[in-house]
């Protein structure tokens, strides 16, 4: 108690703030609790994340777009080209079909309105297929990394403790918390929240019942204290198919999920992927 309150009067104690104008007015003082400039730095902070985020996200957009019009342009300009050579075809066909040299000599147009370059076009074509390719293996590796990036709660629930440094709710002695804790009612069926390969299924010690998924582009998610698994080892799952139920299996205070997200080897925040702001 004694210590909570001293937390108090440290986080309350006014902080004095002077604004000098370079004009001769007066200087104002403001007096803000310390408390107050650490939420504002916090908030700053989220804040910046939140923006640079959206703006990764709508370059990535952007630059995809940009690669789409482009190519869309060269679809249009080759469908030009291809309706020009049905109509040289249609107009050779009625041509040869009047059935003797004399009449096929007689209507024949050698005016040049039109004409086809048999080559320029197999050049076309030839590029086209290769911009085709291109756009398949661009979308592919797009398609890829979302499937693979985690998104969306594994079971709908509330956080019970986040990620980051804290004290276990056992043992009070303080650790590293590398997922967060959703709790939710025993029984509910916990999912994967992206596409992947079970890598592990079964009993781990303190983790009780849990599952391991490799999901590619580098990211593998955890769900740990399931009442039991649903899932094998080497099987392939989708985003939203149920990997497990909820439990308390293992070093666990209560019915939840703990859930953890790695990439490249290391636990990350699932925070933002739990809201799909990735």
């Amino acid at each position: 108690m004694h210590r909570a309150r001293l937390f108090l009067r440290r986080a309350f104690t006014p902080v004095t703030i002077m604004l000098i104008p370079h004009s001769n007015s007066r200087s104002m003082r403001l007096k803000v609790p310390s408390v107050g400039i650490f939420l504002s730095v916090i908030l700053w902070a989220v804040g910046m994340v939140y923006v640079f985020s959206v703006a990764k996200n709508a370059l990535e957009y952007d630059h995809m777009k940009q690669r789409l019009d482009y190519y869309s342009s060269q679809f249009l300009e080759l469908r030009s080209t291809l309706v020009t050579l049905k109509k040289a075809e249609q107009d050779f066909r009625k041509l040869f079909s009047l059935g003797s040299k004399e009449q096929v000599l007689k209507n024949l147009d050698t005016n040049d309105s039109g004409s086809i370059d048999m080559e320029n076009l197999r050049q076309q074509i030839r590029i086209t297929m290769e911009n085709i390719g291109e756009i398949k293996d661009y979308l592919g590796k797009q398609r890829d990394i979302f499937l693979s990036t985690p998104e969306g709660w594994p079971v709908a629930g509330h956080v019970t403790s986040a990620f980051g440094n804290r004290e276990h709710p056992k043992t009070g002695v303080a650790e590293f918390h590398g997922g967060v804790d959703i709790a939710a009612e025993a029984g509910l069926p916990v999912r994967a929240t992206a596409e992947g390969i079970i890598s592990f299924a079964g009993w781990s010690g303190g983790n009780g019942n849990l599952v391991v998924i490799e999901h590619g582009m580098g990211f593998s998610t955890f769900y740990a204290h399931n009442r039991n698994v649903a899932v094998k080892i080497g099987q392939k799952v989708k985003r939203g198919e149920v990997v497990g139920y909820i439990g308390s299996t293992g070093n666990s205070t209560g019915p939840h999920v703990h859930y953890e997200i790695w990439r490249e080897g290391r636990p990350i925040n699932p925070s933002t992927y739990l809201e799909g702001r990735t």
